[in-house]
């Protein structure tokens, strides 16, 4: 793999600092939980014909919508939402119900019966941005990447959690750019399930070449020394992978 290719997929030097200044965006991932294709179809035309117009007018873009990367009727829906501040995630609600348009183009899956349910449950964590990486960077327009993983970090303790943010922000995370792995985000959680825990997404154009940059991952030196590093022992107790793709609806 070349520098070319790697810049390629992690974008411009001015995308890395673009996402290292200001204040640290919001982040809300929503999951929903789909026992039929069908309800998957659903929940991608809501938010490509409702839901994502309705959030690109309140500013808020670039939006990802998400389902594993193997077919099944069971898959579950990934939405990422960013939001500038806790102000503008706060608004979200109040500017949708008063949004004529889009309570037109929504009605019928928000109006969706017992016997017609358009998704089991929904799932939603909040996240704040690491000061390490404080904007979500999307792929370049012109290098659409096949893969997305999402990754969910749980720590034993909150102390232990802010460890582990630190060693990402020591050295993870420059790492990660370096090799192609193409961070979208990275995100504490402070509201949602396996607190305390971290989220972040890495893509690649395909599988073979994201399983390419997690090796060259593993063997950079740098991570090698965070790793044997005694500061950061026991940060962990356990993590969620999920390898996604890109649904019809999705920005990124």
């Amino acid at each position: 793999m070349t520098l070319a290719t790697i810049t390629l997929i992690a974008g411009s030097p001015a995308d890395a600092r673009a996402a290292d200044a200001g204040q640290p965006q919001y982040y809300e991932v929503r999951i929903y939980s789909t026992p039929a294709e069908a309800q998957q179809q659903r929940v991608n035309d809501y938010w490509r014909d409702a839901a994502i117009p309705a959030y690109n007018r309140m500013g808020i873009r670039p939006v990802g919508v998400f389902t594993e990367q193997e077919a099944s009727a069971t898959n579950k829906v990934y939405v990422l939402i960013p939001c500038d501040s806790l102000e503008i995630f706060g608004a979200i609600p109040a500017k949708l119900a008063a949004d004529a348009v889009y309570q037109q183009a929504a009605a019928e899956f928000l109006g969706a019966t017992k016997t017609n349910a358009a998704y089991e449950r929904i799932e939603s964590t909040l996240l704040v941005a690491f000061d390490g990486m404080k904007q979500l960077v999307p792929p370049p327009a012109d290098r659409r990447p096949e893969v997305f993983e999402l990754r969910t970090y749980m720590s034993p303790s909150e102390s232990k959690g802010l460890n582990k943010i630190r060693m990402f922000e020591s050295g993870e995370i420059t790492v990660m750019k370096e090799v192609g792995l193409a961070p979208i985000f990275y995100g504490r959680a402070v509201v949602g399930s396996h607190l305390p825990c971290l989220m972040y997404m890495t893509c690649g154009v395909s599988p073979e070449e994201h399983k390419k940059h997690w090796q060259a991952f593993s063997a950079a030196p740098v991570w090698k020394g965070l790793q044997s590093d005694p500061q950061y022992k026991d940060n962990m107790i356990g993590m969620i992978r999920v390898i996604l793709k890109r649904l019809p609806a999705s920005q990124i």
